[in-house]
């Protein structure tokens, strides 16, 4: 196949004038679509936001070069264009919340990093409280946010009041005392994150290979040499699996046995309405979230269908419920039609936080388990996933994602949202 020219002009407000004046006759190609080489350095399984982070970070941070990232469908069909884009790092415990505030902050210098517009926009997060006992854990859950060098804001309901006026605070089942506000949170277009990684890495020699499925795994005395895949076998010194609700049907063919369940989890999408909502709010005592789209569409989702599922779509249970949510805090929302919904498939583990981590064949590496926050996590995920894959040690604030915490009763359990419905 003749490759494609990458693409090396660097964007900016000159090069889009210029080209606007030119015909845009000179515009390169995003990234190539190169032929598999026999072998590489390191394959990545899983051309998602993650998996895209862990090539780009690998190349930019750790001088690597030869390596591929081998999807099964194109860029952007999986989880990545498949969520709510929200970021945040509004998290308790301490194997999570110094993890979540790095991937903030590297989001918040994303687009200069990339050079590509990935519409990082921090409007804050909002927590909503209902009880006097759930307002002591947010307190709790702020302290605890800085002293991670998180930024948090304990707000009384006039504070919250005044931030949304739209919300129903005499709601008499759920009525609003106050809530946990993140400057710093917001959200990011999805799959311009995908591209904008594909880009950067493409940039620094990383091989893309689209509707490259992968088949199977060459493992020979205990070591993985690389993968089987429908262009055919491709060698790799380190072969390195992200592939979200896929995970426990790859791992399965290296003969691994996640605590993973695969679940669909699914958004929504309302008609385009006037600015109202100025960025995240959630329910507090319920599982729903919204923000608003430069479109004017309220995203919102709630919780999995709790169900075990590959299908990337939902039920109508779920939508009843997800719509419930809304009504009880924001009614007004039952005046919009809904436009349309899309599901993705979760890999939910048994204690709610993921896997980066070695597994027990050498040479091949697991990052999975994200359940609901697989796409906050995507910078941060991506740049761990790379220390651990150049340095065969984790990264400091991904040292607790180990395989064996269960067997060694090390669970981190920030809110029972695994996979497991009696969790929730």
């Amino acid at each position: 196949m003749q490759f494609l020219e990458t693409a090396q002009m660097r964007y900016s407000a000159f090069t889009l004038i210029s080209e606007a004046l030119t015909g845009n006759r000179r515009w390169k190609h995003v990234w190539r679509e190169p032929d598999p080489k026999p072998g590489y350095d390191v394959i990545i399984v899983g051309g998602g936001g993650h998996g895209l982070a862990t090539a780009y970070y690998l190349a930019r941070e750790f001088g690597l070069a030869n390596i591929a990232v081998v999807e099964r469908g194109w860029l952007g069909s999986g989880n990545i264009g498949r969520n709510t884009t929200i970021i945040r790092s509004n998290y308790l415990l301490p194997g999570n919340e110094p993890f979540y505030e790095f991937s903030l902050k590297l989001w918040e210098d994303l687009e200069q990093d990339l050079n590509y517009n990935t519409m990082v926009s921090q409007r804050g997060i909002l927590n909503l409280c209902h009880t006097d006992s759930q307002r002591d854990a947010y307190a709790r859950r702020g302290n605890a946010m800085r002293m991670a060098g998180a930024d948090a804001i304990l707000l009384d309901a006039n504070r919250v009041r005044e931030l949304c006026p739209y919300l129903d605070f005499d709601n008499s089942r759920f009525p609003i005392r106050g809530g946990l506000w993140q400057k710093r949170g917001g959200t990011v277009r999805h799959d311009a994150v995908a591209w904008g990684y594909a880009r950067g890495a493409d940039q620094r020699g990383v091989d893309i290979l689209q509707n490259c499925e992968v088949t199977g795994f060459k493992i020979q005395n205990g070591r993985c040499l690389g993968v089987e895949t429908k262009k055919g076998l491709i060698k790799a010194k380190k072969t390195a699996i992200c592939v979200a609700g896929s995970s426990s049907r790859v791992m399965a063919m290296a003969g691994m046995r996640l605590p993973i369940e695969s679940h669909v989890l699914q958004a929504f999408v309302s008609e385009g309405l006037k600015p109202i909502i100025p960025g995240v709010v959630t329910f507090g005592a319920g599982h729903f979230y919204v923000s608003q789209s430069d479109k004017g569409g309220l995203v919102f989702g709630g919780d999995i269908d709790g169900y075990n599922t590959y299908a990337q779509r939902g039920n109508l249970p779920v939508v009843e419920d997800v719509c419930e949510g809304g009504m009880a805090i924001m009614p007004m929302i039952g005046r919009a039609r809904l436009l349309r919904m899309w599901g993705g498939v979760m890999d939910m583990s048994m204690d709610g936080s993921p896997f980066i981590d070695k597994t027990g064949t050498e040479g091949l590496y697991f990052n999975g388990g994200w359940c609901y926050g697989g796409f906050k996590a995507t910078p941060a995920s991506g740049f761990c996933y790379a220390h651990l894959i150049a340095k065969d040690e984790p990264h400091p604030t991904a040292a607790e994602y180990r395989l064996d915490r269960f067997r060694r009763g090390a669970m981190i359990d920030e809110k029972g949202v695994g996979a497991q419905p009696n969790l929730h």
